[in-house]
């Protein structure tokens, strides 16, 4: 959903964005059959591009988590980016296939269930102590009081989000019901047939996400605004704010964390 907020507020600004493919090129694929020497070369050409997105996600995930699969996943999205991307589009092929690669390879990641249920079960605690705070403060809570909230020292928070970190980078991408089982994503995944209620509703949490993003606490917004408008790492954000690469993660992790409470207390 994060990715859905930088693009609309992408396409908004900057107006109408072409591909850095020729039309013609686009003109000759449009006649080819799948698997042709010009489709390769596509493929070919934007694999910087799968390396790059499950790059910036494998950061984050456990040891145990095969990147080479992740890979995988991310080149057969790629590939239905290629195969689905209309020209005509606002949306460059770059832009439209880091979104089909980031949402195959997230797609993956919930299907295998790498988090364990624990991890989920704290993540949910902190998202709870988020909203009951949100809903008394009338803005988004700082980590010093949510850690009050919950009864910990900010060190013992911080460790505890440490633990929680990996849940927060495809939390936005899914949105659990009561019980927290069978996660349906946010974003509508077929882009041949797509339905007007859908759409409308696509767009109004796109609007909602995009307000409660305004509303954080200024460095929440600015670490987030520098990792998915800015295309920043993590170590480059820390740089920029003088403190450690685990600092910046946590701020991260606090921030998603705070946006995944508030959507679903809607």
């Amino acid at each position: 959903m994060i990715a859905e907020v930088v693009n609309a507020r992408e396409t908004s600004s900057k107006g109408r964005r072409r591909s850095t493919t020729s039309k013609g090129v686009w003109q000759r694929y449009s006649t080819d059959d799948y698997g042709t020497d010009l489709e390769n070369d596509l493929v070919h050409k934007h694999l910087p591009l799968v390396k790059s997105v499950v790059g910036r996600i494998a950061i984050n995930l456990p040891p145990h988590v095969p990147r080479e699969d992740l890979l995988s996943v991310g080149m057969m999205g790629l590939l239905q980016a290629i195969r689905n991307y209309d020209p005509a589009n606002v949306a460059s092929l770059e832009s439209y296939a880091r979104h089909r690669i980031r949402g195959a390879v997230l797609d993956e990641l919930r299907r295998v269930d790498w988090v364990p249920r624990s991890v989920h079960d704290k993540s949910k605690l902190v998202q709870k102590a988020i909203l009951e705070l949100e809903q008394v403060l009338g803005r988004v809570p700082e980590s010093e009081e949510v850690a009050k909230h919950m009864g910990l020292k900010i060190a013992d928070y911080e460790v505890l989000i440490e633990k929680i970190k990996p849940t927060t980078f495809i939390s936005l991408d899914s949105a659990s019901n009561q019980d927290g089982e069978n996660d349906e994503p946010f974003a509508i995944q077929d882009d041949s047939a797509k339905d007007p209620v859908d759409e409308a509703a696509k767009r109004e949490m796109i609007r909602i996400v995009g307000t409660k993003i305004d509303a954080l606490p200024d460095t929440m917004r600015k670490v987030l605004s520098f990792y998915y408008f800015e295309n920043m790492r993590l170590r480059e954000i820390a740089e920029i704010f003088g403190v450690t690469e685990s600092r910046i993660c946590q701020i991260h992790s606090q921030a998603i964390l705070s946006l995944r409470a508030l959507v679903q207390g809607l």
